[in-house]
This record gives C-alpha cells, structure tokens and sequence, in this order.
C-alpha cells in the first residue's frame, strides 16, 4: 500500500497523488507497486528488498543519488494475554525530491506523522523530516523501556507471591526484548553517527541541533536498556537461587516426615515377629506408647537442628 503526504499549512496531510517535496509512505507494498516505485523513482531494486526484510540491521547507504538509511524501530505484538517487545527495520529513502519510507507493516511512528499528530514538521524538508523520523523512534524506544520496567516490577511482585511459571517465563521474554532493544538500539547510533558526519545525506547549520538532541535520546535509550538488562539478569539469578532454595527446604522436611513415620513401621514390626525377650510384649499397647515417644523424640531432635 502506497499513500502520499504533504506538509500544509504546518500539518502534514494525505495528497491523493505523488507531488514534488512529499512524503511517499509505502507499507507492505506489493510487487507491482514495488516496480512502479523502482521506475518511477530510479530507486535501486536492493535498496526495496533490504527495507523489506525483516532480519536487515542498521546501516546507511547510498547509490545513484539515492540514500538509504535503515533503522531497528521498536514495536509491540501482543500474543494472547501477554505483550512483547522486539525490533523490525524500517528503511528511509531519501531521493532528490523526496522521502520515501518502506516498512514490513504498520508501526505507530509512521501513523503518528500520517495522521498528522506532529505539527511544524516538513515533507520537503528531507534532511529535517528524516531526522524527526528519528527523534521519534527514539522516543518510542524510550516509552516503551519505562513500559517494560512497569511490566518487570509488576511481574516480580507477583513472582514473590507464589513461584509459578508463567512469572518466569514472561521474565525471559521481557529479557529478550531488552536484549532486542539493546542490539538495535547500538546499532541504530553507529548509523546515525554516519549521518552526523554528512557524507551521505547533506546537513543544515539548522539541523544540527536536531541530530543532536536523537544521538541524546538514543544514547539515553542504550543506557536505560543496558540498566534494566543488568538489573532483570541479577533479578532472574536471585530467583533461581531461591526457587532452589525452596526445592532444598521442601526436600529436608519430607525427608524428615518420612524418618518419623518409619519409626512405628520398625517397632510394630519387632514386636510382630515371634522374638522372645521384648520388654513388655505381653501388653498390647506398649508399642503404640513406645512408637509416640520415639517420634516425639525424633521430632524435637530434628526441630533443634532446623530439619523440621
């Protein structure tokens, strides 16, 4: 699906056909219209399969007077009760007249520009509409870190409560969507450090500040990743510890138990055979006293060294 879109009156708005200086949004796009956008643009036909596919990482290149820039965009997908986290690539191409992106499927960054949510941003400004592409990943990687630190506090707190295994297993995929976010978002800052330098799209004095302020808001995302990745692994090895632990505890009292039933088991069984000389055989209810005694015995012996 192809749409265009174009900057009026500060309000980036749908056009119903391709102009100069707009933005050419291009979602899932089928072959045809995969040819019509390589014809009509001269876009080279490696820089469309590269966009499109999905275990494409970070990186910047250029050929023909086209650039392409891919970036890992956070997104989120939702699989049966639970939400997880992980990375797809969105590829960005800047062509003499315009901005072309393409992406595997709907993400909200892209919805966020075509529904016009964000003002005083430029179609025909490239160099500036790219950039506020990027400020917005950014700031979705960083919204959606404090969504996965609220997650990870909620699902502890309920791992507390009773060790079970859905807890840990949605610990494991929220560790693994911190290990996504953290690989794609070093990724993406080596790619924007190549932008930084200018070499493959041109720089504006006036846009500077802004490359600046996504290199801020990407290092911080690193950051607050490798942070929450640190604290989750430290959280699941204490957890394991403990489950063990419980396991150990669980183990020794019924290892106890079992010692202090087995006492009547061996005295009724003396007293059973046909042996002479047992102390006082000819009363029948001296083992049952004999057997309670033993195992109140036993008991406190075991409750005085921590067994029971």
């Amino acid at each position: 699906m192809i749409n265009y879109y174009k900057t009026i009156d500060g309000r980036i708005t749908p056009i119903a056909q391709y102009e100069p200086g707009c933005w050419i949004d291009c979602i899932a796009p089928q072959e045809d219209e995969i040819n019509r956008l390589i014809s009509d643009f001269n876009i080279e036909p490696d820089f469309l399969r590269a966009s499109l596919d999905e275990e494409e990482s970070s990186h910047i290149d250029s050929e023909d007077g086209t650039t392409l820039i891919i970036i890992d965009i956070p997104v989120v997908e939702k699989k049966e009760k639970n939400i997880s986290y992980t990375t797809m690539p969105l590829g960005v191409l800047v062509t003499e007249k315009n901005v072309i992106t393409v992406c595997l499927r709907d993400n909200p960054i892209l919805s966020e520009f075509a529904d016009g949510a964000l003002r005083n941003v430029h179609t025909n400004l490239k160099t500036h509409f790219v950039l506020h592409i990027m400020l917005r990943m950014a700031t979705k990687y960083l919204q959606y870190l404090k969504q996965i630190d609220r997650i990870s506090d909620h699902v502890e707190r309920e791992l507390r409560k009773s060790m079970k295994n859905k807890e840990l297993i949605q610990l494991l995929e929220i560790e693994k969507s911190l290990v996504y976010f953290s690989s794609s978002l070093k990724a993406d800052e080596t790619t924007l450090e190549k932008v930084m330098r200018g070499r493959y799209i041109k720089m504006y004095e006036e846009d500077q500040d802004l490359l600046e302020d996504v290199l801020i808001e990407i290092k911080q995302a690193i950051e607050m990743a490798g942070i929450y990745l640190n604290i989750l692994s430290g959280t699941m090895d204490a957890f394991a510890s403990v489950i063990s632990n419980n396991l150990n505890i669980v183990m020794k009292v019924l290892a106890s138990i079992t010692l202090i039933i087995s006492i009547p088991t061996v005295i009724s069984g003396l007293y059973g055979m046909n042996v002479e000389g047992l102390p006082f055989a000819q009363f029948w209810w001296f083992p049952m006293v004999l057997s309670l005694i033993c195992m109140l015995l036993a008991g406190f012996i075991l409750h005085k060294k921590d067994m029971l």
